[in-house]
């Protein structure tokens, strides 16, 4: 077994943070080998190294920039530095096959982070890190658009608190906080995961449109492209 059961919730072992490992590994091969087959890369023997060293250069950000956590909201939720950004960025480089790829990994990585010492159900775990992250790369969509950087991570993020908010009302009610507006117990779930959502999403948005980050996410943008 993956994982041990105490009192009603589960918590993951030696072997399935191991088989969690293996799995993102698994992936990221997947990723440059999708990348070295395509035959529509300008430069193909260049396009895979370059997927795989922007995507594993921009998880590592992301992951490490979730552990700087800049303010705690009142209800819950930790607004991060940036961290998200990162994971849309992937997608926004390269599609969202590369994107939806590099999501999932960074899915499995929060999920060693946060989630792997407490889980109620699998479906509770999809909502809360698999499927919730994963989403993040719905910027990929968004690569070709005019002002696709903005809208595909507004998109995404958007996406990612639709299922933090369907996991918060099938198993999380019960840990409403007793600051949060009894009147307003019905929105519990949304207020909880968009009041911190959307505030790293409004700092993100006004970093990336300052001249010498847009100057910079351009410049990359274009390496990426070859």
């Amino acid at each position: 077994m993956f994982w041990n059961s105490d009192d009603g919730y589960y918590v993951l072992n030696a072997k399935g943070y191991g088989a969690l490992a293996a799995i993102a590994i698994f992936v990221l091969i997947l990723i440059y080998v999708f990348r070295k087959n395509r035959k529509d890369d300008k430069a193909s023997k260049k396009a895979p190294v370059i997927t795989l060293t922007f995507t594993g250069v921009s998880l590592a950000l992301a992951f490490v920039l979730s552990y700087v956590r800049i303010w705690k909201m009142p209800w819950g939720g930790d607004i991060t530095l940036l961290s998200m950004f990162f994971v849309v960025f992937v997608g926004y480089l390269f599609g969202p096959g590369t994107g939806f790829a590099a999501a999932f990994v960074y899915s499995i990585l929060q999920f060693i982070q946060s989630g792997g010492s407490y889980m109620l159900t699998p479906f509770q775990v999809c909502c809360d890190y698999f499927l919730a992250f994963t989403a993040l790369g719905a910027s990929g969509f968004f690569k070709n658009k005019k002002n696709g950087l903005i809208i595909g991570y507004l998109v995404a993020v958007f996406l990612r608190g639709v299922f933090h908010t369907i996991g918060g009302y099938l198993y999380w009610m019960d840990y409403m906080p007793d600051n949060f507006p009894s009147s307003l117990a019905v929105i519990y779930p949304i207020a909880y995961n968009y009041s911190y959502l959307v505030v790293e999403a409004v700092i993100t948005v006004i970093v990336i449109l300052l001249p010498p980050v847009k100057k910079g996410l351009n410049r990359i943008k274009n390496m990426a492209e070859g």
